[in-house]
């Protein structure tokens, strides 16, 4: 699918408010909301746009503490693991790597004792190193307009 700077324009508009009205978008970008609807749902239909979100206070959830953690794995199977993984709520990003170990994973925990629990499963694969966040600097939706 070819996007165009209009295009563009209304996925970063999109990206800081997923609940804009089409019509108000529409004012931004100097087209008329059903113009810009039409717009919006091609850029669905052809996988573009994959979803809305949300972002949330998770201090408000109790979700406190932010890890990162990079998977070393002992064996050439990866299948468990990765379905351990995509089980596992408290993970919330998982990349495969090349250079320091073969994951790295994004997690969140409310407590201590879930972290450790977390960690005594990732044993049973591999050993890990484990990096917490201590402030988050920056949140930003990687969509950058050309």
């Amino acid at each position: 699918m070819q996007l165009d700077n209009i295009d563009f324009q209304i996925l970063r508009l999109l990206s800081e408010n997923s609940r804009i009205q089409w019509k108000d978008l529409g004012e931004q970008i100097h087209m008329t909301g059903q113009a810009v609807g039409n717009r919006i749902k091609k850029l669905e239909e052809g996988g573009v746009i994959k979803a809305y979100s949300l972002i949330i206070d998770e201090m408000k959830l109790g979700l406190t503490y932010t890890a990162f953690v990079i998977i070393y794995m002992k064996t050439a199977n990866h299948d468990s693991f990765i379905r351990l993984i995509n089980d596992r709520d408290e993970v919330v990003e998982v990349h495969r790597v090349s250079g320091e170990g073969c994951y790295h994973l994004k997690i969140k925990v409310n407590s201590h004792e879930q972290l450790n629990l977390f960690l005594d499963k990732i044993l049973e694969y591999g050993n890990y190193a484990i990096h917490l966040s201590i402030q988050e600097i920056k949140h930003k939706n990687p969509l950058t307009v050309t």
